[in-house]
């Protein structure tokens, strides 16, 4: 029950902001973007889709955390910052260039079991 109300009101905070997240690197250049859908999609600027997130876990279409996406950050799985929201990054974000056309999304793979969230670096 818990569970559901958590992502219910996961889903209206994200709908109340803008509906696509800009995810920078460490020096601030825009990288990817999440797209506020059904499945929170992470894509490059490039508009390859990689991912995916559930909770607070990334997904790899083909079914492999990836890491987390905890408290506006990107974390990999041995938990080091590897992307940042505008709020997070700890460089000034560089202005967003023209995005290319989002490309079809793959099949999603079944989601292997879930890693252990280790100590997440900050």
């Amino acid at each position: 029950m818990y569970l559901i109300i958590e992502t219910f009101y996961h889903h209206i905070i994200w709908g109340l902001l803008k509906m696509e997240i800009t995810i920078y690197n460490i020096q601030g250049k825009p990288c990817a973007y999440i797209t506020m859908d059904e499945d929170n999609t992470i894509y490059l600027w490039d508009g390859h889709p990689v991912a995916y997130i559930k909770l607070d876990s990334i997904i790899g279409f083909n079914g492999k955390q990836l890491g987390w996406f905890y408290r506006k950050t990107m974390y990999d799985k041995d938990g080091f910052r590897i992307g940042f929201t505008k709020i997070s990054c700890p460089s000034p974000v560089q202005n967003e260039p023209e995005k290319s056309s989002k490309k079809v999304k793959p099949e999603k793979k079944m989601k292997e079991k879930s890693l252990n969230k280790p100590h997440l670096f900050t």
